[in-house]
């Protein structure tokens, strides 16, 4: 049979038209994907900017918040923490205020609020309330003088060493090598920088081999050789920012028993008061005056504590503002002071 050219050449042109259309195809779908990327990635710039004014909107309502609580004692019963109120604030413009999910322009903030009283400030620690918290938690006695000494080495401004200590000429042996910071901490991961503190101590936990056939138990205080086991850790009860006392009426168990002196019961004793509805500030469960707990502080040594390193109020503030749009969520933390009926943001950033 004869093929015709014309036949081969018409054949030819239909193979060519579908792999030019094949072709054209895959660019148009490239072009397609390419241009719903750019528009995500320009909605996303337009996401960042909105998502950075809500968060800011955000700190502004926690502040506005913050000033609106009566003055006096501060708990985790009021408003900015949670709880329906304790007292006044129910008939002021608190009431029926929301810090979840509410909106703010197309978008909604979450606001979470933690008075940094409710901690030690590691700023201020001296070697009494170090040599205790260390303690409490059950660090190694052999190693209480070391974390002890270098922290309060890393923030001190000279280059003295305390005995057990250790400045820039110990940090600069390591490898990478660093200095001392010789001034104030500004965040607490700062801490696992400092000699003798372990990323166990600073987060807690236990190191235990969960593998091993053999269960390590604590005998006393202190752990085994190599066996670390903190029911909480340095972060837990440290903050670098508050005015330098501890407000009982928002510190945890774990704070209140690292106070020198204090044991377990009178620390749950004060927790009982606080959620109790009689017998405090106007039998609110609200602790208006430190003199109020000495029929609940048996050990006088851990009565003076409480007057050494306790306040009933709280000052300083962490805020977590998560703000969203559409399908985009960021967190931003600030750290804001309230003095008297006014509240000022010092420090904004993303998570």
């Amino acid at each position: 049979m004869k093929i015709s050219p014309h036949t081969s050449r018409r054949g030819f042109a239909v193979i060519v038209a579908l792999v030019s259309v094949a072709v054209l195809a895959m660019l148009a779908g490239a072009l397609a994907l390419f241009m719903k990327v750019e528009n995500q990635l320009a909605q996303n710039g337009n996401d960042d900017e909105k998502l950075l004014w809500l968060g800011r909107a955000g700190v502004e309502r926690a502040c506005w918040v913050l000033a609106q609580e009566p003055p006096g004692p501060s708990s985790l019963k009021q408003i900015w923490a949670g709880g329906a109120g304790d007292g006044p604030e129910t008939n002021s413009p608190l009431a029926g205020i929301t810090l979840d999910n509410f909106p703010v322009g197309d978008g909604a903030v979450s606001l979470k609020i933690t008075e940094l009283e409710s901690k030690f400030n590691i700023n201020r620690a001296n070697t009494p309330l170090l040599t205790s918290v260390l303690t409490t938690m059950g660090v190694d006695a052999s190693s209480i003088s070391l974390v002890s000494d270098s922290i309060q080495d890393w923030i001190d401004t000279d280059d003295a060493t305390k005995p057990a200590g250790a400045e820039s000429d110990y940090y600069q042996g390591l490898t990478p090598p660093y200095y001392a910071k010789n001034a104030p901490m500004d965040d607490i991961e700062e801490l696992q920088l400092v000699k003798g503190v372990t990323p166990l101590m600073f987060k807690g936990g236990t190191a235990a081999d969960p593998n091993s056939p053999f269960q390590h138990h604590k005998l006393g205080f202190g752990n085994a050789p190599g066996h670390e086991d903190y029911p909480f850790g340095l972060r837990d009860v440290f903050t670098p920012f508050s005015n330098g006392k501890v407000n009982v009426n928002t510190a945890d168990v774990n704070v209140l028993q690292c106070l020198p002196g204090m044991d377990a019961n009178s620390a749950q004793n004060i927790l009982t008061l606080r959620t109790s509805d009689g017998g405090m500030n106007n039998n609110n469960g609200v602790i208006g005056n430190l003199g109020q707990l000495q029929t609940v502080v048996a050990n006088p040594q851990a009565f003076q504590s409480l007057n050494n390193y306790c306040t009933v109020r709280g000052d300083t503030y962490e805020v977590h503002a998560i703000a969203r749009v559409g399908t985009s969520e960021r967190e931003y933390i600030a750290i804001v002071y309230r003095a008297g009926n006014h509240a000022m943001v010092v420090g904004f950033h993303p998570k």
